[in-house]
């Protein structure tokens, strides 16, 4: 029932990809930047095309569309299927030209723009699993936008099977696109109101066949150093530079193994992301990240003590440290509904692929959606090496994505 998609999914993504819809964690504007409308518009534009009777663009930036049910079942829960319009900062995502490697083989991919970029299946074991598939990449100057457009992709061709397949049953199928995930504000405008679904999928995971229902919980943490500033030709015994004692802090905090670059798995980290200041004052931003709340606590207390150890050697200088909660694991909200993530792995088992569940080192927007009363695990887009030019997704991975969203709406009209 799925035959002659895989065509139809190449094109749609390399359609998408081609249009840059970078956010700017910077900007003050909703959305960050005006260019996440241009892919939404024609995404709006093909829903209509579809049937898809009531798609519409928002002035937020955010897209709604309805499928509606085809079953005569009654009391079928509503399903969402989100997805996210922009790339990252953090990579290029201007001119876009997406590749397609054909019947990959286990080579290296050496990009033609810039052939020092090169995807080595060592550094991706993934590619391991892709022998015969057909992997898209970009040039080598920019990133591919695979997050979050391998998932849109996905999410578009479903709705163009239940357009074509009208037998399949199914209850009400919802569509969210949003602006600005990337940043973090994925859900800050989002009407669930107006969006009414029971239970969702974010469809933006890496590996074929995963599921995660678990991410990372989050904490900001603002460290400001007050120090005491003098002229330089006369600071002697007087001047406590802030930025050096900030310095000092961060280079203590680096030595122990809370951080980044020293964890995986289920290791949380402290990791300083931004650094500004003068001499009399200083402020560093981090971001603090563990799969327990618990920890957030004991990280936030690891800055402190460490920011207090360092200036006693500066008697005339202080600190103050604000926390700030940015989100919390998901996998409090989903234990209370465990079908929403049962469903998906029966999913992902019907499209002939072993489904793995797992956990994020990070958040989505599913994660906010969770606790804003959408429980909404992670499913897989087949996104890999994202944020930056070594990116890379198979379609094949893709097209199974997309069966397994197709089987996951079926499933809860047969479960109801």
């Amino acid at each position: 029932m799925f035959a002659n998609f895989k065509h139809a999914i190449e094109n749609r993504f390399t359609r998408y990809t081609a249009i840059d819809t970078q956010s700017d964690d910077n900007s003050t504007e909703i959305p960050s930047t005006a260019k996440q409308k241009n892919l939404a518009k024609i995404l709006v534009a093909e829903l209509l095309e579809m049937g898809i009777e009531d798609a519409h663009l928002d002035n937020l930036g955010y897209v709604y569309a309805t499928i509606p049910a085809n079953s005569d079942k009654k009391n079928i829960p509503v399903i969402c299927f989100c997805a996210h319009l922009d790339t990252s900062p953090d990579c290029s995502g201007e001119n876009v030209k997406a590749i397609v490697h054909r019947n990959y083989q286990g080579q290296d991919l050496i990009l033609p723009d810039d052939k020092n970029i090169v995807i080595k299946q060592k550094e991706h074991p993934d590619l391991a699993h892709q022998i015969g598939n057909d992997i898209v990449t970009a040039s080598g100057t920019t990133l591919l936008g695979a997050d979050n457009k391998a998932g849109i992709t996905a999410i578009m061709e479903a709705c163009h099977f239940f357009s074509l397949h009208k037998n399949s049953p199914h209850g009400e199928i919802k569509i969210l696109f949003t602006p600005d995930e990337e940043i973090g504000r994925g859900v800050d405008y989002v009407d669930l109101k107006k969006l009414n679904a029971d239970f969702g999928y974010t469809v933006d995971g890496e590996t074929l066949g995963s599921i995660e229902d678990e991410t990372f919980s989050a904490d900001g943490a603002t460290l400001t150093i007050f120090g005491q500033s003098a002229h330089p030709g006369f600071a002697k015994g007087k001047m406590e530079s802030a930025l050096k004692i900030l310095s000092e802090i961060i280079s203590k905090l680096a030595q122990n193994q809370h951080n980044p670059e020293k964890t995986e798995r289920r290791d949380g980290f402290i990791h300083p992301v931004e650094i500004n200041g003068q001499v009399e004052k200083a402020v560093a931003h981090f971001i603090i990240r563990d799969f327990e709340d618990e920890k957030l606590i004991e990280f936030a207390e690891i800055i402190k003590k460490t920011s207090l150890q360092v200036l006693e050697s500066y008697p005339n200088s202080t600190y103050s440290l604000e926390i700030e909660e940015q989100y919390r694991n998901m996998k409090k909200v989903l234990d209370k509904h465990p079908q929403v993530t049962e469903y998906g792995i029966l999913a992902i088992e019907r499209a002939g692929i072993v489904a793995k569940k797992q956990c994020i080192r990070g958040g989505t927007d599913g994660t906010r959606l969770s606790f804003m009363g959408l429980p909404c695990p992670n499913i897989f887009a087949g996104e890999h090496a994202f944020h930056g030019k070594q990116e890379w997704v198979s379609i094949q991975d893709m097209e199974k994505a997309m069966q397994t969203i197709v089987h996951l709406a079926c499933i809860w009209e047969e479960k109801s």
